[in-house]
């Protein structure tokens, strides 16, 4: 793993810098409003701005990014539960035509998922902890599950669809 160096900008948010195998610098700067900065430039002495690329994301399109390059600032900070045999920690997204979406939360058990857990709620800048069965998910909203592999996907459908298997089809008993 890079080893990543972390300065904070006073007034700015926080720049994380690596170095790639090839020699070449990569940043992103995590500004307090939301939006980050991705920036490419060589470690050369010189500071010649022929090598440097920066480009601006929203909140949404730095978090598409990270899934895309897998991984996120969270799932940084859980890597080590992550490690855990049976044990995966997972994120969904809430979309608008997901049929969770304006539902209260319930409890996973009571809908046929025993085993898992939603964590969390993150809702913009703020996460929801352990939240209660009638909180209400609204799109936009990323739900933070932990359960057995098998009891995420089962989740991730049910969330998705409002059916715990592919086109409604029940799976077989402990599945």
């Amino acid at each position: 793993m890079a080893d990543v160096r972390r300065v904070k900008l006073p007034g700015v948010g926080v720049l994380h810098t690596f170095v790639t195998d090839d020699g070449g610098k990569v940043g992103v700067i995590a500004h307090r409003s939301g939006h980050s900065d991705l920036i490419t430039f060589s470690d050369d002495e010189d500071g010649s701005d022929a090598t440097k690329v920066s480009l601006r994301l929203s909140e949404d399109e730095a978090h598409t990014l990270a899934e895309l390059l897998g991984g996120t600032q969270i799932t940084e900070s859980l890597t080590a539960l992550d490690q855990i045999p049976g044990l995966s920690i997972d994120w969904f997204r809430v979309d608008y035509e997901d049929y969770i979406a304006g539902q209260p939360l319930g409890n996973p058990a009571e809908r046929g998922i025993v085993g898992l857990t939603v964590v969390a709620v993150v809702r913009g800048e703020s996460a929801n902890p352990a939240p209660s069965p009638d909180f209400r998910v609204f799109p936009g909203d990323t739900l933070v599950v932990a359960g057995s592999p098998e009891k995420v996907a089962k989740a991730f459908m049910f969330f998705r669809t409002g059916s715990k298997t592919k086109a409604g089809v029940d799976s077989p008993p402990g599945g």
